[in-house]
């Protein structure tokens, strides 16, 4: 596991090929957003590379305080079909909690729509708990 630190050629790439399987609806990132995420200091992006070094797998950690203390939150773990069942998704998430604990993160934060049923397993291993809670969204426009 790794941090990205600047937007290669190459991260734009591995974003062009996992994002797809992430969503439907939402475009790869540009190689400027890309540099925007990782020049940001509230979020950390993650890559995980196979036996070959190609990017197979990615998490964001936004990282951010609150009053009430900092919080930490998981959004866009993709791991590249090719590599599923593979610990990738394990090995980025423990990085991505042990980076939320050396920020002083008391708790870290993600959802997972239930369809995706291995990612809900593997975050209940790792010691996730479903929380009974209401999510709200808005859009704007």
């Amino acid at each position: 596991m790794s941090e990205a630190t600047s937007a290669t050629p190459e991260l734009v790439e591995a974003f062009a090929r996992l994002v797809p399987q992430l969503s439907s609806s939402s475009p790869p990132p540009t190689a400027g957003e890309l540099g925007q995420i990782v020049a940001s200091p509230a979020s950390v992006l993650f890559v995980a590379r196979d036996g070959a070094d190609r990017i197979v797998g990615s998490l964001t950690i936004a990282l951010f305080r609150v009053p009430t203390g900092v919080r930490a939150w998981i959004e866009d773990v993709v791991v590249d079909e090719s590599a599923r069942g593979a610990g990738v998704g394990e090995a980025l998430t423990l990085a991505a909690v042990r980076r939320a604990e050396a920020e002083g993160a008391r708790s870290v934060d993600l959802t997972s729509r239930p369809s995706r049923e291995a990612a809900n397993r593997l975050y209940l291993r790792l010691g996730f708990e479903a929380r009974a809670t209401n999510v709200y969204r808005y859009r704007s426009g």
